[in-house]
C-alpha cells in the first residue's frame, strides 16, 4: 500500500497505457497538484470556525476584530500541513526525474520551515490581540516584547531554510555569524536599545498607550497612538503625528500627563497684574458700601486696617470655594506675588474637577473674566503696558 503511486490509480482509469508517458505523468502531476489545493482549501474552511470558538473562550469582548488573524492562521495551518503531506509522501504523488524530484524535497522543506514561522507568528498576534483586550494591557503593554519574539522566530527560520537550501547544519551557519557581530550590531542597534527601552518602560509603567506625553526634543505634545519596539507615535493636538525612538522616552526627558489625568483635579494658575498705584485703604463708607453690594464679605474676617486688594483677594478666594466646577479638597487660594515692574501679581491658583481640556479652559476663562470684572468694584486697576510705537504707528 505504501508503494502505491498516483499514477497507478489514475493510469486504468484514464487508459493510460495508450498514452505517451509525458502526457501521463503531466496528468499524474495535475491530479496530484489538485489534491493538495483541495487538502488545503478544506482544512482552511474547517479550522477558522473551530478556532473561533476556541478562542471565545479566552476573549471577553468579541472576536470580529481577530477574522484577518483567524484567517491567516487558518491558511498558514493548511500550508504547514500540505507541506508535511509533500515531504513525506511525494515520491508517491508526482513524476519526475530524480534531480527534480530532489529539488522539489528541498523546496517543500522550505516551504515548510516558512509555513512554521509564520504559524508561530500568527499565533503570536493572536495572542497579543487578546491581551490588548485586558484592562491591564493599557498600563503595560507588551508590543515591544512580541514584536522582538517575532523578530527571533524569523531570524531562527532563516537561519533553518539557509541551511536546509545549503544542505548544511545550522550550527555551521551559525559559527559564521561571529565575523558579522559587528555589522549585525550595527544594523540592529535601534532594535536593541529599543528592547531594553521597551523592558523598562513595561516594569516602572512610564508610558502606556493613550496617555497624554509632551516631549520638547522632538516636538510631540498629544496622546500615544502605539508603543512599538523600535518607535513611539504620537498624535499631537493638531492632528499631525510625531514619530520617537524608543529609547530616547529613557535616555531622555519627557512630561507625562496621565498623574494628572488620574488625580483630583487639574490646576489652574493664572495671574492678574493689578496697578500698584490703584492700592488703596478702605474707608468704614467703602467698607459699607462693598458689604452691601457683596453680602458675603460680611462672614469674612477682614483686618481693621484693610485694603481694597485686601478685600478683593479675600472675597475673590471665597468665590473660587463656593464654585461647582473647582475641587475643594485640593489647594485653592488667591496670593500676591513679588512685585514687578508690571505691577503686583495676584495669582488664583485652584484645582478643576473636569479635566478634559476644551471643559478645562472655559473654566478657566470664565473665572478669569469674572475676576476682571470684580477688580473694578474695588477700584482697583489691572496693570497694562501700552505700546507707544503701536500708537504712533
Amino acid at each position: 500500500m505504501n508503494s502505491m503511486h498516483v499514477q497507478d490509480v489514475i493510469s486504468p482509469i484514464i487508459g493510460g497505457a495508450n498514452m505517451h508517458p509525458f502526457v501521463l505523468a503531466s496528468l499524474t502531476n495535475s491530479v496530484s497538484l489538485i489534491v493538495l489545493v483541495i487538502i488545503f482549501a478544506l482544512i482552511k474552511l474547517a479550522l477558522v470556525p473551530k478556532v473561533k470558538r476556541m478562542l471565545s473562550r479566552f476573549s471577553q469582548a468579541k472576536i470580529a476584530f481577530l477574522a484577518p488573524q483567524l484567517s491567516k492562521l487558518s491558511g498558514r495551518v493548511a500550508l504547514l500541513i500540505c507541506s508535511m503531506l509533500f515531504v513525506m509522501v511525494n515520491k508517491h504523488l508526482f513524476v519526475a526525474p530524480l534531480w527534480v524530484m530532489a529539488q522539489l524535497q528541498v523546496l517543500a522543506q522550505v516551504i515548510l520551515i516558512i509555513a512554521f514561522g509564520f504559524l508561530v507568528s500568527s499565533l503570536m498576534n493572536i495572542a497579543h490581540a487578546i491581551y490588548q483586550q485586558q484592562k491591564f494591557a493599557k498600563d503595560v503593554p507588551i508590543k515591544g516584547i512580541v514584536q522582538l519574539a517575532k523578530l527571533m522566530v524569523f531570524i531562527v527560520t532563516t537561519v533553518l531554510v539557509v541551511s536546509t537550501m545549503v544542505d548544511k547544519s545550522p550550527t555551521y551557519i551559525l559559527s559564521g555569524f561571529g565575523a558579522i557581530a559587528a555589522v549585525t550590531l550595527l544594523v540592529f542597534k535601534d532594535t536593541i536599545l529599543g528592547l531594553v527601552a521597551s523592558i523598562q518602560i513595561a516594569a516602572n509603567k512610564l508610558v502606556a498607550t493613550g496617555d497624554w506625553i509632551q516631549v520638547d526634543t522632538f516636538g510631540a505634545d498629544g496622546e500615544v497612538i502605539d508603543l512599538g519596539l523600535n518607535t513611539v507615535r504620537v498624535r499631537n493636538w493638531d492632528n499631525t503625528v510625531t514619530t520617537i525612538p524608543t529609547y530616547a522616552l529613557i535616555s531622555d526627558s519627557f512630561k507625562n500627563w496621565r498623574a494628572m489625568q488620574e488625580s483630583a483635579g487639574r490646576r489652574i494658575k493664572r495671574t492678574i497684574p493689578i496697578d500698584m498705584n490703584s492700592v488703596s485703604l478702605l474707608s468704614e463708607k467703602q467698607l459699607v458700601v462693598l458689604k452691601d453690594k457683596f453680602v458675603e464679605l460680611n462672614a469674612l474676617k477682614l483686618p481693621e486696617m484693610c485694603s481694597n486688594l485686601t478685600a478683593f483677594r479675600m472675597y475673590a478666594e471665597l468665590l473660587l470655594k463656593q464654585r461647582p466646577e473647582i475641587n475643594t479638597e485640593c489647594i485653592c487660594m488667591v496670593r500676591e506675588l513679588s512685585p514687578t515692574h508690571n505691577g503686583l501679581p495676584i495669582e488664583l491658583y485652584c484645582f478643576s474637577k473636569d479635566k478634559s481640556w476644551v471643559n478645562y479652559e472655559h473654566i478657566q476663562a470664565n473665572i478669569l473674566d469674572q475676576m476682571l470684572l470684580l477688580i473694578k468694584e474695588f477700584e482697583l486697576r489691572p496693570y497694562q503696558t501700552f505700546d507707544t510705537r503701536s500708537a504712533m504707528a
